[in-house]
């Protein structure tokens, strides 16, 4: 099973980040690659639509509104993977209220690439989506 995870610091409060990205339909919200989400079966499903009009659908599998993360599972989806679970989580820094640090990891297995491929895929996705993030908080 392949991993990556990748961390951001963001200007906003782990507060203000977390009622930002912690509802499981708020993607929209702050990721410009998924400009559509639709809460189903009581909103422990979501069914996103990227720019190319692809579909991905997702399983919440883990909330911790306390904690500040939820987990996630990839039900159907264009990406050469399978068994995907995904954490999104937000941490506070020591000492300091103005700032927070959002971590965004997932495991998964290749399914017709190689390892490192769809590591670099999902780090990328990552990595663009909290750029995006932090675009979002610094506006």
């Amino acid at each position: 099973m392949a991993s990556t995870s990748v961390s951001r610091t963001v200007p906003a409060s782990p507060d203000k980040v977390w009622s930002l990205i912690g509802g499981f339909d708020a993607l929209p919200d702050w990721l410009p690659y998924i400009p559509e989400s639709t809460a189903l079966e009581g909103g422990r499903v979501r069914r996103l639509q990227n720019p190319e009009g692809e579909i991905i659908i997702e399983r919440l599998l883990d909330f911790n509104e306390t904690e500040r993360h939820y987990t996630y599972a990839i039900l159907q989806a264009p990406f050469p993977v399978s068994g995907y679970v995904s954490t999104l989580r937000v941490h506070t820094i020591p000492g300091r209220d103005d700032i927070a640090e959002v971590q965004w990891s997932g495991r998964f297995n290749p399914v017709d690439v190689t390892e490192s491929e769809v590591v670099d895929l999902f780090t990328g996705i990552y990595r663009d989506g909290l750029d995006a993030l932090h675009a979002a908080l610094s506006a």
